[in-house]
């Protein structure tokens, strides 16, 4: 799986990752556990999600990373709001008050670029990531977050039944990603209505990471 995936995806409207409204785990869980009044969320390979429209409307900043500059486009076309768009580095910032979005390859993000954040929120990039790409993805989260508090969003499935993404990634998975770092606690864990893709029953699970 390479850059060329997801830009093919995003070109040919594939994107049956992206939902119509705010998801409704971060909506039940995100204040109740991490999201402090005015925190800055970082989003990593967010698209163009209606997750970061609540955020904003509920007073939070937003950061997000993102591969495609369509999908980036299309966000900040859905928010009603026209960016400032400058060169940083190999990426590309598109901002405006409250929210900066960096465009290009995750993992040309810095910390001091990224700047500040209070809390992480990953819904559907982890499990975006064939296994041999995650653990590189959580060690470079981590780094870039300074470790800042997460929830995390995962599936839970038989992958023999069908393939990613998203991608099947189980509790013991997540553990030996994060455990170094984080204490580790679900929050949650709710059947996927209809199975997932209509193809194969599925469980979400809800995620709290803390430094330990």
């Amino acid at each position: 799986m390479d850059e060329g995936f997801w830009h093919r995806r995003w070109q040919r409207n594939e994107i049956g990752f992206h939902e119509s409204a705010a998801n409704a785990l971060l909506i039940e869980h995100f204040e109740a556990s991490i999201g402090t009044p005015d925190s800055r969320v970082f989003l990593p390979l967010c698209g163009k999600t209606n997750d970061i429209g609540w955020l904003l409307a509920r007073g939070h900043q937003v950061a997000g990373a993102e591969l495609s500059r369509l999908a980036v486009d299309q966000l900040f076309k859905d928010l009603g709001i026209e960016p400032e768009i400058v060169d940083q580095g190999a990426l590309t910032r598109c901002s405006a008050s409250g929210i900066d979005i960096f465009v290009g390859d995750f993992f040309d993000l810095t910390a001091e670029g990224l700047g500040p954040v209070d809390a992480v929120y990953d819904r559907a990039a982890l499990v975006a990531l064939p296994a041999a790409m995650r653990r590189r993805y959580a060690a470079h989260l981590t780094r870039t977050t300074r470790a800042a508090p997460q929830l995390l969003i995962s599936f839970e499935y038989d992958q023999s039944l069908m393939d990613g993404p998203p991608f099947s990634v189980g509790g013991e998975e997540i553990n030996e990603l994060y455990a170094d770092r984080f204490e580790v606690t679900r929050l949650a864990s709710v059947a996927v209505a209809g199975g997932l893709k209509g193809r194969c029953p599925a469980t979400e699970h809800v995620w709290l990471l803390r430094t330990a």
